[in-house]
Protein backbone atom coordinates (compact mmCIF):
# COMPACT_ATOMS: atom_id res chain seq x y z
CA UNK A 1 0.00 0.00 0.00
CA UNK A 2 1.15 3.50 -0.78
CA UNK A 3 0.44 6.27 1.74
CA UNK A 4 0.69 9.87 0.59
CA UNK A 5 -0.38 13.16 2.06
CA UNK A 6 -1.85 16.23 0.41
CA UNK A 7 -1.57 19.55 2.22
CA UNK A 8 -3.73 22.52 1.37
CA UNK A 9 -4.09 26.01 2.74
CA UNK A 10 -7.72 27.01 2.86
CA UNK A 11 -8.49 30.67 2.39
CA UNK A 12 -12.02 31.21 3.71
CA UNK A 13 -14.18 30.14 6.65
CA UNK A 14 -16.13 27.66 4.52
CA UNK A 15 -15.20 26.24 1.15
CA UNK A 16 -15.33 23.12 -1.01
CA UNK A 17 -11.93 22.67 -2.63
CA UNK A 18 -11.55 20.34 -5.60
CA UNK A 19 -8.72 17.90 -4.80
CA UNK A 20 -9.46 15.53 -7.69
CA UNK A 21 -6.34 16.53 -9.67
CA UNK A 22 -4.16 15.90 -6.60
CA UNK A 23 -5.63 12.41 -6.14
CA UNK A 24 -5.28 11.66 -9.87
CA UNK A 25 -1.60 12.60 -9.71
CA UNK A 26 -0.95 10.32 -6.73
CA UNK A 27 -2.65 7.42 -8.54
CA UNK A 28 -0.62 8.01 -11.71
CA UNK A 29 2.62 8.15 -9.72
CA UNK A 30 1.74 4.92 -7.89
CA UNK A 31 1.48 3.09 -11.23
CA UNK A 32 -1.28 0.95 -9.71
CA UNK A 33 -3.71 -0.11 -12.42
CA UNK A 34 -6.51 -1.69 -10.37
CA UNK A 35 -7.15 -1.05 -6.72
CA UNK A 36 -8.78 1.01 -4.06
CA UNK A 37 -8.06 4.58 -3.01
CA UNK A 38 -8.79 5.41 0.62
CA UNK A 39 -9.06 9.09 1.53
CA UNK A 40 -9.09 10.38 5.10
CA UNK A 41 -8.76 13.81 6.64
CA UNK A 42 -7.73 13.88 10.31
CA UNK A 43 -9.64 17.04 11.17
CA UNK A 44 -12.79 17.51 13.23
CA UNK A 45 -13.82 20.67 11.39
CA UNK A 46 -13.14 19.63 7.79
CA UNK A 47 -14.46 16.75 5.72
CA UNK A 48 -14.47 15.01 2.34
CA UNK A 49 -17.28 14.65 -0.15
CA UNK A 50 -17.96 13.64 -3.75
CA UNK A 51 -20.16 15.85 -5.86
CA UNK A 52 -20.49 17.69 -9.13
CA UNK A 53 -17.37 19.54 -10.20
CA UNK A 54 -18.57 20.87 -13.58
CA UNK A 55 -20.63 23.79 -12.26
CA UNK A 56 -19.08 25.78 -9.36
CA UNK A 57 -22.53 27.02 -8.31
CA UNK A 58 -23.22 23.52 -6.92
CA UNK A 59 -20.47 24.07 -4.33
CA UNK A 60 -21.97 27.42 -3.39
CA UNK A 61 -25.41 25.83 -3.03
CA UNK A 62 -24.08 23.02 -0.82
CA UNK A 63 -22.35 25.49 1.49
CA UNK A 64 -25.39 27.78 1.51
CA UNK A 65 -27.68 24.96 2.63
CA UNK A 66 -25.23 23.58 5.19
CA UNK A 67 -24.83 27.08 6.65
CA UNK A 68 -28.62 27.55 6.66
CA UNK A 69 -29.25 24.21 8.39
CA UNK A 70 -26.29 24.44 10.75
CA UNK A 71 -25.79 28.18 11.40
CA UNK A 72 -22.53 29.51 12.85
CA UNK A 73 -24.34 30.93 15.88
CA UNK A 74 -27.13 28.91 17.45
CA UNK A 75 -26.61 28.80 21.21
CA UNK A 76 -24.08 25.94 21.06
CA UNK A 77 -22.49 24.65 24.26
CA UNK A 78 -19.03 24.18 22.70
CA UNK A 79 -17.10 27.28 23.81
CA UNK A 80 -14.45 27.44 21.04
CA UNK A 81 -16.93 29.06 18.67
CA UNK A 82 -16.70 26.38 15.98
CA UNK A 83 -19.47 23.98 17.01
CA UNK A 84 -21.19 24.42 13.64
CA UNK A 85 -18.01 23.25 11.89
CA UNK A 86 -17.92 20.08 14.01
CA UNK A 87 -21.57 19.35 13.20
CA UNK A 88 -21.07 19.92 9.45
CA UNK A 89 -18.06 17.59 9.47
CA UNK A 90 -20.17 14.92 11.15
CA UNK A 91 -22.82 15.30 8.44
CA UNK A 92 -20.34 15.24 5.54
CA UNK A 93 -17.84 12.71 6.92
CA UNK A 94 -14.07 12.47 7.06
CA UNK A 95 -13.35 9.73 4.54
CA UNK A 96 -14.08 8.35 1.08
CA UNK A 97 -13.33 5.02 -0.62
CA UNK A 98 -12.91 5.02 -4.39
CA UNK A 99 -12.12 2.40 -7.00
CA UNK A 100 -9.17 2.53 -9.40
CA UNK A 101 -9.55 0.81 -12.77
CA UNK A 102 -7.02 0.95 -15.60
CA UNK A 103 -4.93 3.41 -13.60
CA UNK A 104 -7.76 5.92 -13.13
CA UNK A 105 -10.31 6.82 -10.49
CA UNK A 106 -13.78 5.46 -11.14
CA UNK A 107 -15.96 8.56 -10.89
CA UNK A 108 -19.23 9.57 -12.46
CA UNK A 109 -19.09 11.92 -15.43
CA UNK A 110 -19.56 15.05 -13.32
CA UNK A 111 -18.09 13.88 -10.01
CA UNK A 112 -15.14 15.40 -8.24
CA UNK A 113 -13.56 14.97 -4.81
CA UNK A 114 -13.76 17.92 -2.47
CA UNK A 115 -12.14 18.87 0.80
CA UNK A 116 -14.81 20.63 2.84
CA UNK A 117 -13.52 23.49 4.95
CA UNK A 118 -15.87 24.47 7.75
CA UNK A 119 -13.53 26.39 10.09
CA UNK A 120 -10.94 28.14 7.97
CA UNK A 121 -8.71 29.51 6.93
CA UNK A 122 -6.35 26.73 8.01
CA UNK A 123 -3.60 24.41 6.83
CA UNK A 124 -5.22 21.01 6.18
CA UNK A 125 -4.09 17.56 5.18
CA UNK A 126 -5.68 14.66 3.39
CA UNK A 127 -4.20 11.18 3.68
CA UNK A 128 -4.33 9.01 0.58
CA UNK A 129 -3.75 5.26 0.77
CA UNK A 130 -3.78 3.19 -2.39
CA UNK A 131 -4.11 -0.57 -2.32
CA UNK A 132 -3.66 -2.81 -5.35
CA UNK A 133 -6.30 -5.47 -5.94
Amino acid sequence: MHLKQIEINTKTKTDLIDITPDIDKIIRESKIKNGICFLFTPHTTGGLTLNENADPSVRKDILMELNKNVPFEDGYHHTEGNAAAHIKTTLVGSSQILFIESGKLVLGTWQGIFFCEFDGPRRRKILVKISET
